[in-house]
Formats: structure tokens, sequence, C-alpha cells
């Protein structure tokens, strides 16, 4: 397959490479984002053995801070050594990634501070960002069909408990994540060489509003391919070089049972 061309910007990828058994061994590009469900145990697993094959100079993380990284970057690659050492980040089921952080030469942390997240509700993504911000586009307001439709999707997603007038903010603090993830994979990159993983949530990597849209903005000269992870043969929503739809729900509690119990 050819490449496919989004707004004459970054190479993205069909990812012709995948069968059916996911083979790995021929990627060949820039950067590689892989989605995620965050609790999906499959997910994980299909990441850790991308990682392990591919053997990228650095792995991004959603999942970390910069300073969680940093103190991850003396370990051994052993997979009891860093789950000893995750013990009490940030990330609730931190735990879960073990095996792709021991798969890991370089170990990237790329989570915004709580601080900046909730600045960026208040005041939008551009302020917090800096002044690079109007290089990732950050500056200019969203199309108003896509700003709609990200909202219904956050009031959804907040199980309509929030009032859809907030959702304004929490698209800013998105957009805010989405940046600062492609800022760190650029950085990775000019550091360490090519290829980067990144590590994150199908949201994030999907390549109509996520981190490729960011990438295609300040590098499009990047072969970016970016994988969806869906559930029961279902693909994420999104728009991906391509999707893994092979993976199992696991079971989950009722996401808007907190908000049921507020009430």
């Amino acid at each position: 397959m050819k490449p496919i061309l989004i707004a004459a910007a970054a190479t993205l990828s069909t990812a012709a490479f995948l069968s059916a058994a996911t083979d790995w061994s021929d990627f060949s590009g820039d950067v590689l984002i892989m989605g995620e469900f965050h609790n999906n145990p499959q997910h994980h697993a299909e990441q850790a053995t991308a990682v392990q094959v591919i053997q990228p100079k650095a792995v991004v993380f959603e999942m970390l801070t910069p300073d969680e990284a940093q103190a991850l970057s003396d370990l051994p690659q052993d997979r009891g050594a860093i789950t000893a050492a995750i013990d009490g980040f940030h990330w609730s089921n931190i735990a879960d990634y073990a095996d792709i952080l021991a798969a890991s030469p370089v170990i990237v942390g790329a989570a915004p501070t709580r601080e900046d997240m909730r600045a960026a509700f208040s005041t939008g993504a551009a302020e917090v960002f800096g002044p690079d911000a109007d290089i990732y586009g950050l500056d200019q307001p969203l199309a108003e069909d896509e700003q709609a439709i990200r909202e219904l999707n956050q009031f959804d997603a907040h199980c309509e408990a929030m009032p859809l007038e907030m959702m304004g903010g929490m698209i800013e603090a998105q957009r805010l994540r989405d940046a600062a993830f492609a800022r760190t994979v650029i950085d990775a990159l000019d550091t360490y060489g090519s290829p980067v993983v990144l590590i994150t949530g199908n949201g994030h990597a999907r390549m109509d509003w996520g981190v490729p849209v960011y990438l295609m903005r300040t590098r499009p000269e990047l072969d970016v391919t970016s994988i969806g992870q869906g559930e029961r043969q279902e693909p994420p929503d999104g728009v991906f070089s391509w999707t893994l739809n092979g993976a199992a729900s696991p079971d989950r509690d009722d996401p808007c049972a907190v908000f049921q119990k507020a009430n």
C-alpha cells in the first residue's frame, strides 16, 4: 500500500506491515503511536511485544511524568526492579505497564502536571503550552464542527454528569496533552534518534485530532504510524493508520456509578 498523505503534511503509514498475526518485525517508520484502552491487559501485551520486536531508541509514555521517568532511568531492564520502583506513581494501574517499561531502552515521561491541566481548562491550552503554541496550532480555535463533536464526546464520557458548557475546558486540556505528547516525541527523536514509540490512549492516537495532527504540523517529513486497539472485534472511535480489534473487553465497573452515587 502507498502511504496516506493528509493535508500535505506528515506521512502517515497505512501500516501495511501488519498482518493478522501482527508482524512487527517489518516496521520501518520514524514514530509508532500505539493506542489502547488503558485497562485492557491484551492491549498492554501487544504494546510490549511491539517494543520488544521493534527495539525503538526510546519509548514515550502518557502514563509517566518526566520526574517519574527519570526515576527509572538508572534501573536495569528488569520487570521485578521496575515493578518495585513504580509503586506509588501517579497513574493508578501503572503496574500493568511493567512489561512495556522493562522492554524500553529509554523511558520518557510525557504527562503534563495537574496544575497545567487545570490551567488549560481555565485559560486555554495555548497559554499553558508556552511560546511554541502557534507552531503547534494551539493559538487557533478548532473548526466548529470538530469542537461540537468533541464536546459531545466529552459530555458522554463524563456520563452527562457535568454541564455541557464545561466541556470546552475539557477539550482545551485534551489539546494540551496531545501537543505536549507530540513535543515530547519530537524531543525524543532529536535526542535518541529514530524510531520512537508512544504509548497512549486511543483518543490521543487518532490521526484526525490527536497527537499525529501536531506531529504533522511541526515535522511534516516524519513517517508516523498510528495504531488503534479495539475490543470485541470492534475498532476504536477515530481514524488510525491501522486498527487491531481482537482484544476481549475485561470486566469493568460501571464508570458512571461514581456520578450516580454523588447524586
